[in-house]
């Protein structure tokens, strides 16, 4: 089973539809459920948490679904993980966007507001990849590959190493990040065409 974490905020309808289809022609097939059930988070073989809106709110409901605990039990027990947009930046220690607001610590690290004099905030629309780590999201994409973006913060993980794209915009943007079996990404891959899909495809095939 593939569940897709609902905490009331996020893009469930496109992230569990894209998934859907890829489902139907991966070898291994998933049951693709979403769910605010702890209990049926817990049992899954792989964990989606999509995310839009404020770090804060989604924090807030995060804990009011009471869901942070069985987050950081599945991710730091092995089960393949995937956060995207928001979720990203929610396994982060804080973001600047709400300040006093406790992330979930999964990684280490603060999320920044994006620096780009000249350039409109939020980042909106397509920008090219540049792959920095090995990645099992990134397996078999074209060098510098163009995904969807809409943000206006970004991951400044303490380690630099687990940055594992990035994108320019006015600058080095944390695009993805990955450590073990937690990887995430900044863009939309639900939104970013074939480079997307065979994102998603791959973490199915992870």
């Amino acid at each position: 089973m593939l569940a897709i974490i609902d905490y009331g905020m996020g893009n469930l309808h496109s992230v569990s539809k894209a998934l859907a289809k890829l489902n139907t022609e991966n070898s291994n097939k998933y049951e693709i459920i979403v769910t605010s059930d702890p209990v049926v988070i817990g049992s899954a073989a792989k964990v989606v948490l999509p995310g839009v809106g404020a770090f804060g709110d989604c924090m807030a409901n995060l804990n009011s679904y009471g869901l942070i605990d069985i987050i950081k039990e599945v991710a730091g027990r092995g089960t393949p993980f995937m956060g995207i947009c928001l979720g990203l930046q929610l396994l982060f220690d804080g973001s600047e966007e709400d300040p006093g607001v406790t992330g979930l610590g999964i990684l280490s690290g603060m999320v920044r507001k994006i620096v780009a004099p000249g350039l409109k905030i939020p980042q909106m629309g397509w920008n090219s990849l540049e792959l920095k780590t090995a990645s099992p999201l990134f397996t078999g994409l074209v060098p510098a590959p163009y995904v969807y973006f809409v943000h206006s913060y970004h991951a400044v993980p303490d380690d630099s190493r687990i940055i594992t794209a990035v994108t320019n915009y006015g600058g080095d943007v944390t695009a993805a990040v990955g450590s073990g079996n937690v990887q995430a990404v900044q863009f939309h891959p639900e939104k970013s065409s074939a480079t997307g899909l065979a994102i998603l495809a791959n973490f199915l095939r992870s």
